[in-house]
């Protein structure tokens, strides 16, 4: 395919169906891999349209992470029902997060595993995207316990905190979804749930889970290595 079979319609429509080769290329291939001849050709282009329009493979990479974490964080903001309860509002969140990734296995790749690894111009992309979604889930989880206990009682260290565990259980478990046959966004989704909301369901009510108190240490027993050294062992003193 070249420019032959190349039809006249809008810059931005025809940049858009660059974008989504190109997200296809590279979700499959990786940056490295990824041609410019397949890209264009995937898209029904010239390659020296491609360039005309994105000027350069890192210039198209770069657009192609831009676009989709604009995507994903739009499709988890959106779905996301104030409405509900804490726990129905992350239930949904999460659903949002994990449909979008399931539906989108090559723009996920892009934005997980290879813009994370060629480079920092392209790994701060993914960043700011990330620290998004951490941020918006840390103004839900502060919502929430404020709901619960009618005054912020989380400090905003801890609440951060478990955005970030959050947000980082969500994009491993959308890598076990993508390559785990029969998993569904539901299932994906639920299985969060259960492993995070019977924590944090708990710290929402007043009830933190706390760590088992231990025995302070002895202070009077001389340390084990202090003693080793000053007593003389009796098997040298034979020998000797």
């Amino acid at each position: 395919m070249g420019a032959g079979k190349t039809k006249r319609m809008p810059r931005a429509v025809r940049e858009q169906q660059m974008l989504d080769a190109a997200v296809s290329v590279f979700g499959r291939r990786g940056y490295m891999a990824a041609s410019m001849d397949e890209i264009a050709e995937l898209a029904g282009v010239s390659k020296p349209l491609v360039y005309l329009y994105l000027n350069s493979k890192d210039d198209l990479f770069s657009a192609c992470i831009r676009r989709e974490a604009r995507a994903l964080t739009e499709a988890v903001r959106a779905g996301v029902r104030p409405g509900l309860p804490p726990d129905g509002q992350l239930w949904s969140g999460l659903r949002a997060f994990f449909t979008h990734t399931a539906r989108n296995p090559d723009a996920w790749r892009v934005l997980h595993l290879h813009a994370r690894t060629h480079g920092e111009r392209f790994a701060a992309e993914v960043a700011a995207m990330r620290e998004e979604i951490v941020a918006f889930v840390t103004q839900l989880i502060a919502a929430a316990a404020r709901d619960a206990h009618r005054d912020p009682h989380l400090p905003a260290g801890e609440v951060a905190g478990l955005a970030e565990a959050l947000v980082g259980a969500a994009e491993s478990l959308a890598d076990w979804a993508g390559a785990t046959e029969g998993v569904t966004a539901k299932q994906a989704a639920a299985t969060l749930m259960n492993f995070a909301w019977a924590g944090l369901g708990d710290l929402m009510t007043g009830r933190p889970w706390s760590p088992p108190e231990e025995p302070e240490p002895d202070q009077s027993e001389p340390d084990q290595s202090d003693a080793d050294q000053s007593e003389p062992d009796p098997v040298a003193q034979v020998a000797g």
